[in-house]
């Protein structure tokens, strides 16, 4: 198992230096080059959402912190992205298609973590900051064809492979959209 933890100050550009680290580890496994580049994009959103919402009333010279975690664990990747900002008021609201609260943005932030990742997870409360948990397996490659080896030695049978499908309940930066 491999591991990193970054926290840095909630800074438009920490967003690039989040991707390379994120991409760096999950490099470490068998995914793809779009894989990889999924994962980037899936955290920079992350990360964004806490740089745009987690701290209002911050300014650049003392910005609040993100906390970015990612972890190589059973062949997958997990990834945290928390901060301890204002929360998210209503998370089923944030996570729509083209929701913002600022009129200089997408709203696709938790669409493309969603849709790049297997597993998102937000917990957030308001005052108390937010977690977002997403979770990445190789959809293929040779930690899939070990582990389905593996399988068919114990006689078992059955491969390892992407989990398909989007869990609910974990955490982001602040307002919620990127």
């Amino acid at each position: 198992m491999n591991w990193m933890r970054l926290e840095l100050p909630a800074l438009p550009e920490n967003v690039a230096l989040v991707r390379v680290a994120v991409g760096s580890l999950a490099a470490q496994l068998d995914f793809t080059l779009a894989d990889i580049e999924e994962i980037r994009v899936a955290t920079s959103e992350a990360f964004s959402n806490a740089v745009l919402h987690a701290y209002p009333q911050s300014s650049p010279e003392q910005p609040g912190a993100v906390t970015v975690e990612a972890r190589i664990d059973g062949g997958a990747l997990e990834i945290s992205v928390a901060d301890r900002g204002v929360g998210i008021p209503d998370v089923d609201l944030a996570r729509t298609a083209a929701y913002t609260t600022r009129e200089d943005r997408m709203g696709l932030g938790f669409v493309f973590m969603e849709t790049f990742m297997d597993e998102v997870a937000v917990r957030t409360a308001p005052g108390s900051g937010t977690r977002v948990v997403m979770r990445k397996r190789p959809a293929g490659g040779s930690l899939a064809k070990a582990g389905s080896e593996v399988a068919e030695a114990r006689g078992t049978g059955g491969a390892t492979g992407a989990s398909g499908g989007t869990g609910a309940t974990g955490a982001s930066g602040g307002g919620g959209e990127g």
